[in-house]
């Protein structure tokens, strides 16, 4: 297993590379720490039914009200605490939040995602790679290599365990856009889940290393990012 593989060239949106991996059509599924839920809802348009969980209750909240699919359950829960019985899913998927698990509670995690997976049941953990311009910007105010590193770990304990069998590793760049450094700062820095909190001077460094990707279109980046594909051991 590899943490990163930066020979990679290819850029795709994630919808592409779920759509190629996973079987979604009448499939009960698992998403833990769903944000905002633009996946959740793609995914809706072809699983059976999807629960949904969000440790972020201001962000839930917003979830729970907004217009969705009747197939969609949006409940409060975490990897380490999920809500549901054993043997319940079909897939279980993590959108770049394993590394927001607290370090400690990883191994529980995936003890909870095998105990509430079916027999044969996949899990899907995508991951951001710590390498990129727009990681470099990030990290001038929320570094998360130290944490990105420890999910990685996490999971090879878990398919060393013998809980899981790694299916595959799929790498690819995921392009973004922002109009502007306002766009950035209300979706990135003022997130409701993190408590980012900038001096005025680090705000000024991080509008400046924005600022130097800026075109008259906006800025563009490419995340690169990590799907482990991992099976359900009996």
């Amino acid at each position: 297993m590899h943490i990163s593989n930066p020979a990679v060239s290819s850029i795709e949106n994630e919808t592409d590379v779920i759509a190629r991996l996973l079987k979604l059509d009448g499939a009960e599924v698992l998403e833990l720490g769903c944000g905002k839920a633009e996946k959740t809802r793609f995914i809706a348009q072809e699983a059976a039914a999807i629960l949904a969980l969000e440790v972020d209750e201001a962000q839930l909240a917003l979830n729970k009200t907004a217009v969705h699919s009747e197939n969609i359950r949006f409940e409060h829960g975490a990897a380490e605490r999920i809500p549901a019985a054993n043997d319940s899913f079909d897939l279980v998927l993590m959108f770049k939040s394993l590394h927001h698990v607290p370090a400690e509670q990883m191994e529980s995690g995936f003890s909870e995602i095998h105990r509430v997976l079916k027999p044969g049941g996949m899990a899907y953990i995508s991951e951001p790679v710590f390498a990129g311009e727009f990681n470099e910007i990030l990290r001038l105010f929320h570094d998360e290599q130290i944490v990105r590193e420890k999910a990685f770990a996490a999971i090879k304990r878990a398919v060393a365990s013998g809980q899981f069998t790694l299916i595959s590793q799929t790498f690819f760049s995921q392009p973004s856009h922002f109009e502007n450094f306002d766009q950035l700062e209300k979706q990135v820095i003022q997130v409701t889940h993190t408590n980012h909190r900038l001096s005025s001077a680090l705000l000024d460094e991080v509008r400046a290393a924005f600022n130097k990707h800026m075109t008259p279109e906006g800025a563009h980046f490419k995340t690169p990012i990590r799907v482990d594909l991992l099976r359900k051991s009996s």
